[in-house]
């Protein structure tokens, strides 16, 4: 019997990225249709989409029409197409007029902690849903702290994390490492350095590219 083909995966993502959510759970979802297959590594990477938001953050619907230059119809429209995506693969996306969108710094200094501790996965998806799902502030300490109990971590270490600015160093290198390599939006999922799969793509793409990349690794 052929041993699972070990892959690295980096996904480079931020934690109030709508796709990221989309893309992340996709991954997944095509891991298991690999089982057996491929061995994943997954490392989570620091990506901030908007890095200079105060820390109460904006209206989110005045956020992106000023960003993007769209009217209110427009952003409804690309919300409808997200949360039908979204509810594709089980994930529950609410935002809408009145969510806010927030600075997301913190969130990626508690998740590269939680790397450390092999908790990161868990952190991200409870980030994600906490955001997206349920509208909460990643951004305040009090929700991280909370997050990261409910993700298996200890809230004391981790709110000793955030407040003490813990980490800041390696998520801005990190980040500044995948800019340098031509990562200007997200998700981005590459696998063993070198293999770029770009945006939320549906299960099969992931399952498709990952099985070939796979198929052609060195034995």
């Amino acid at each position: 019997m052929t041993a699972p083909a070990p892959l690295r995966i980096d996904f480079v993502s931020d934690v109030s990225c709508p796709w990221c959510a989309i893309g992340l759970s996709a991954l997944e979802q095509a891991l298991r249709q690999l089982d057996g297959v491929v061995q994943a590594d997954i490392h989570l990477q620091p990506f901030e989409l908007n890095p200079q938001l105060p820390a109460e953050g904006e209206d989110a619907t005045e956020h992106l029409m000023h960003k993007y230059g769209i009217g209110m119809a427009q952003v409804e429209a690309n919300r409808a197409v997200i949360r039908e995506r979204a509810a594709a693969l089980g994930f529950a996306f609410n935002v809408g007029v009145g969510s806010r969108v927030y600075n997301t710094f913190d969130a990626h200094r508690l998740l590269h902690w939680a790397e450390l501790q092999g908790r990161h996965l868990a952190l991200k998806k409870a980030l994600l849903r906490a955001y997206f799902t349920d509208g909460e502030d990643v951004a305040s300490h009090e929700v991280l702290v909370r997050l990261a109990g409910e993700a298996g971590l200890d809230r004391d270490e981790a709110r000793r994390v955030l407040e003490t600015g813990a980490y800041a160093e390696d998520v801005r290198a990190q980040e500044a490492f995948f800019q340098q390599r031509g990562i200007r939006s997200v998700p981005a999922t590459i696998v063993n350095g070198t293999h770029l799969i770009p945006g939320g793509q549906p299960p099969e793409v992931f399952e498709q590219a990952l099985r070939e990349i796979a198929a052609a690794a060195p034995g």
